[in-house]
């Protein structure tokens, strides 16, 4: 029996081999600084691990598997294949080996899993997390409504659960979906505007109830903390106080354009990784665009698929208030990871939409 593989499956298992590769080569060459999350997971040093919180989960979860008492090297050879068979699983389109923008970004997002979670991560639960979403647009195992519903309830559980902030994907990506619905002439724009704008009005209500605005109380708190130490070079932070409401509303555009449009990092002329994440970033953020105005004009054929958008830009948007510096930005963007491959080939995965 003659044994075949396509030429698509051939270029992603040779870059699974890279990332491999890479992952477990990472302690040789990555600085310091890419495992200080890491050390802290695995050592646990004043014994936080718990069921409740993304540290103490993640810290839990490294202890009880071992993983955590593995030199990093070995994490990565146990870790990496892992997160490689679900990307596999959700499917590697035909044209994958093609050179073409879209494929450069899906290898430059693969090829990430080797510097992101190689090592103990929170990003690697996100990830297993996160590929449910997918799964789910992709098998349409229920009618739409259910699957909605489904996938909005298991980000708001995780959120409560392990990651705060993914409580707020349901409601942004619901308000963009329904900007949607209304015949304005840029629906990409305005459906990412709308976004900003519920984003800006929960976090003004939080600081109402609360006393301090989101991005107040995390991004810009964070940074005054770490203001002079090592690799903050990269901080988001405001040029205007975030104390007042209409510092706050201009710190979250700030912060969305910083994370996802980030032509202000060219102040790092001298810095070429941070000029690299500011054309990577850039490229990834207007091929998203493009790709979900051309999803939005076949809406009714890829009405499952639509929803990866919605929530990917929620995402970002949710990102402009929370991160706390480019590196982070890109760390976390890998941790959901399978929904930004789902949808940079949305119209990939079936071949019996109508045309």
């Amino acid at each position: 029996m003659q044994l075949f593989i396509s030429r698509s499956k051939l270029v992603y298992w040779l870059l699974g081999l890279a990332v491999l590769i890479l992952g477990i080569l990472a302690p040789f060459y990555l600085p310091a600084r890419f495992f200080y999350d890491a050390v802290v997971i695995a050592e646990d040093f004043y014994n936080e691990k718990g069921v409740w919180r993304s540290y103490p989960v993640t810290m839990l979860f490294y202890d009880i598997t071992g993983l955590g008492s593995l030199t990093f090297s070995l994490v990565a050879l146990m870790q990496l294949p892992v997160l490689l068979f679900i990307i596999y699983k959700l499917g590697i389109p035909e044209c994958f080996a093609k050179l073409t923008v879209r494929n450069a970004l899906a290898y430059s997002l693969i090829l990430m899993l080797a510097f992101f979670i190689s090592m103990p991560s929170k990003e690697f639960i996100t990830f297993i997390f996160i590929s449910f979403v997918p799964f789910l647009l992709k098998k349409q195992y229920f009618s739409l409504s259910k699957t909605i519903v489904l996938i909005f309830l298991s980000l708001f559980i995780f959120g409560v659960w392990y990651r705060p902030y993914y409580v707020l994907i349901p409601i942004i990506a619901g308000v963009i979906y329904l900007t949607s619905l209304i015949n304005f002439k840029r629906k990409v724009l305005t459906g990412i505007f709308s976004g900003i704008l519920i984003a800006i009005f929960l976090s003004l209500s939080y600081g109402f109830v609360m006393g301090e605005y989101l991005s107040q109380s995390t991004r810009e708190t964070l940074n005054e903390e770490r203001l002079g130490k090592e690799a903050t070079n990269s901080a988001i932070t405001s040029p205007l106080k975030t104390d007042t409401w209409y510092g706050e509303t201009y710190g979250i555009i700030y912060g969305f354009v910083s994370v996802n449009a980030p032509v202000n990092g060219f102040k790092h002329l001298f810095e070429p990784q941070i000029v690299t994440f500011v054309f990577w970033q850039l490229i990834l953020t207007l091929y998203l665009m493009f790709l979900y105005r051309n999803c939005l004009a076949k809406r009714k054929s890829y009405s499952y698929e639509i929803w990866a958008f919605y929530l990917v830009f929620a995402y970002f948007i949710i990102q402009g208030i929370f991160e706390p510096d480019l590196g982070s930005a890109v760390k976390h963007k890998i941790g959901i990871l399978p929904l930004l491959y789902f949808a940079l080939y949305y119209d990939s995965f079936r071949k019996n939409i109508p045309v």
